[in-house]
């Protein structure tokens, strides 16, 4: 981790600013989060069928998801160069562009999602939860090209330090959710028939389309950004800047899916250990992803704020903004840290009353104190890389600590190898979670000093993927 600066009025400033741009989004990000807690709630009132087949289709649903989200979120760096340039009568054209590349994704995505339920007798999911599984992704297909597009919108209020959006927009679609979901799980007498799984796929897909029109509506009507001529016209979609952002975009994309699918990974793994070893589990990883929230939004504000720096051509402003983040996160992650290892027996007693479950989720929670650090920094590493708009090499390092390292040290830690080494059950997978992410967060804290020491200073700049 790069070390914290001296505490001076420009950098108790940059605190500031960074936190209030970072509030919102955490709140997004914790809405956002709560919407697969109202499915799973809804669901397993309806039947532990029901929240299975959810639980399933959650799954089948956000991972391959992770490549357009995090293809999109190369936006907000470049908006933010381009207004820390001076260059806002060049934000509405890439906006444009960038709407078309959320329209190819997101229809790509639907094509994806139409045809993924054929491959569940394959994955070895049970017959009885394929129908729903299927019902529920089919459901929610609807709605991917209008989160495609949202996001688009989303990404450029933040790329323009205007976050309140995101946190209005992501309750508003939370609070519309839960009367709209439980009405299509359950069905409404005389107007609605009970659709269980399949309902709340379609409810989830309704409100992605509810919060791309009250985007777009504010978009349109807000004087804000009235001078960039956002909607002002409709050119045909143009190879340069659509390819700008796939350079930039696709390695985050990427390097989101390769963490998700570390995590579903340890889960499959664990869950060759038996039914307390992969409860334990999910609790333990479900308090970390709520926890996880924080650092995120911490790390979009981060790419925002290093992004206008770059723009200006300011290098101690970039590394001001990138170490304002980094204390930020510490302090964050030591709140988190430090109530997970005080309260870890109390928070388990919250999901299950099975000892057994509990007394290993409360194990697994003391190392997910541990894991607090090294994932926000690693987090905030790549925030802070993206503003710079270096994505490929930071995608190659999550890799090699990932799957090249964590992974495989989970496993051999995990199920042990013969004689040689004993299996240590989901403890060894955590400690191979917690090996993957602290030789991430060192290389990509590390790789974040060296480039940002090659920025010109005094001229406004625009970078490119790699400096």
């Amino acid at each position: 981790m790069t070390p914290t600066p001296p505490s001076t009025p420009r950098f108790r400033d940059e605190l500031r600013t960074s936190a209030r741009l970072a509030a919102p989004l955490i709140a997004g990000h914790v809405s956002s989060g709560l919407i697969g807690f109202v499915d799973a709630v809804i669901a397993g009132h309806h039947g532990t069928a029901t929240l299975a087949a959810v639980s399933i289709g959650t799954a089948l649903f956000w991972l391959p998801l992770l490549v357009p989200m995090g293809t999109l979120i190369a936006l907000p760096a470049s908006v933010s160069q381009l207004d820390g340039a001076g260059r806002r009568g060049e934000i509405g054209p890439l906006f444009r562009q960038a709407m078309w590349l959320a329209l190819v994704l997101g229809m790509v995505m639907f094509a994806f999602l139409s045809a993924i339920p054929l491959a569940l007798e394959s994955m070895g999911i049970a017959p009885e939860i394929r129908p729903g599984a299927t019902a529920f992704v089919h459901g929610i297909r609807w709605g991917v090209p209008a989160l495609a597009l949202y996001l688009c919108m989303r990404y450029l209020c933040d790329g323009l330090h205007h976050t309140v959006p995101t946190m209005v927009i992501g309750f508003g679609g939370l609070v519309l959710l839960v009367p709209l979901g439980y009405a299509l799980a359950f069905g409404v007498d005389g107007l609605l028939p009970e659709l269980g799984a399949g309902g709340l796929g379609i409810a989830s897909g309704l409100v992605m389309w509810a919060q791309l029109l009250a985007m777009a509506a504010y978009l349109l009507r807000t004087r804000r950004f009235h001078d960039l001529q956002l909607f002002g016209h409709l050119e045909p979609p143009r190879r340069a800047p659509i390819g700008d952002l796939l350079r930039t975009g696709l390695p985050i994309g990427l390097t989101w899916l390769m963490e998700g699918g570390l995590f579903v990974a340890t889960a499959l793994v664990i869950g060759r250990l038996g039914e307390v070893p992969s409860a334990a589990h999910q609790i333990a990883i479900n308090v970390s992803s709520l926890c996880f929230m924080v650092p995120m939004a911490l790390a979009e504000a981060t790419t925002v704020r290093v992004g206008h720096a770059v723009g200006r051509g300011d290098r101690d402003g970039l590394r001001r903004a990138a170490f304002a983040g980094y204390a930020l996160v510490v302090m964050t992650q030591l709140a988190t840290g430090s109530t997970l290892f005080l309260a870890n027996d109390a928070i388990a007693g919250l999901y299950t009353n099975d000892a057994a479950v509990a007394a290993l989720a409360a194990t697994l929670l003391l190392m997910a104190a541990t894991f607090q650090f090294p994932d926000g920094i690693q987090v905030l590493s790549i925030g802070a890389l993206r503003g710079l708009k270096d994505t490929r090499v930071p995608m190659l390092i999550a890799a090699l600590a990932y799957w090249g390292i964590g992974m495989p040290l989970g496993a051999v830690l995990g199920l042990g190898v013969g004689a040689l080494t004993p299996a240590l059950g989901p403890k060894g997978m955590w400690i191979g979670l917690i090996a993957g992410l602290t030789v991430a967060a060192i290389l990509l804290s590390t790789r974040f000093v060296r480039l940002s020491g090659r920025i010109p200073v005094g001229q406004n700049v625009v970078m490119t993927d790699g400096g």
